[in-house]
């Protein structure tokens, strides 16, 4: 069920953007998982040699290291 907010939700809303951004985050998060299990799991199944696989999985988990330093300890949410 989707966490329901108790007043009009605005971007200007410091605890929104906080929930926000952290939801972006969670979703960031799950495309990845379903997106590189997939495919490490094809090449796993075909016995492929695909380079491009460790590639995209480095990247992407660059990636979503530095999307969740930014959240969780740059990002100002201050009024």
């Amino acid at each position: 069920m989707p966490p329901r907010w108790s007043r009009i939700p605005t971007r200007q809303d410091p605890d929104y953007r906080k929930l926000d951004d952290r939801m972006n985050f969670a979703v960031h998060v799950a495309v990845f998982a379903a997106i590189n299990s997939g495919a490490w799991f094809v090449r796993t199944l075909q016995h492929q040699d695909w380079s491009w696989t460790v590639w995209l999985t480095g990247i992407w988990l660059t990636a979503l290291v530095v999307h969740a330093i930014y959240i969780f300890a740059i990002a100002d949410y201050s009024k």
